[in-house]
């Protein structure tokens, strides 16, 4: 499979942290990291424009619920996720295109399994069909 690019909001008080390992050298995603101060402040539209600038797949990685640094951020950006899925079902992208995870900040390893799963997911189903619709 060709490179893929996947864009990861990531939360600055946890995930982040696990993110500057960046993916294991076996796996051939490139993944973009925006910096968001709580998972719970990712907007909806910048989801969508991720997918419109390129994003095969997008990912959110937020603090465990139970361990919000911001109470609620976390659960607030999975409901967020959930409407935004909707969308993505609605335009033919696929919902399943977007992903939440819960990271801590201490779990370094963490990250590079989020790019496997991530490298897994785009290698079942493709790159994203707005690629296509451009070309």
């Amino acid at each position: 499979m060709s490179e893929v690019k996947v864009v990861g909001f990531v939360c600055r008080l946890c995930a982040l942290i696990s993110s500057d390992l960046g993916p294991p050298a076996d796996v051939n995603v490139k993944i973009e990291t925006v910096e968001l101060p709580c998972a719970g402040k990712v907007d909806g539209r910048l989801l969508l424009e991720a997918f419109e600038k390129g994003a095969d797949a997008v990912f959110v990685a937020g603090c465990p619920e139970h361990e919000c640094m911001n109470v609620k951020g976390s659960s607030r950006a999975r409901k967020r996720l959930e409407h935004i899925k909707e969308i993505l079902d609605q335009v033919g992208v696929g919902g399943e295109r977007l992903v939440m995870y819960n990271v801590s900040g201490t779990h370094g390893p963490r990250f590079a399994q989020i790019a496997r799963d991530m490298a897994g997911l785009l290698e079942k189903m493709g790159p994203s069909p707005l690629k296509a619709r451009k070309a």
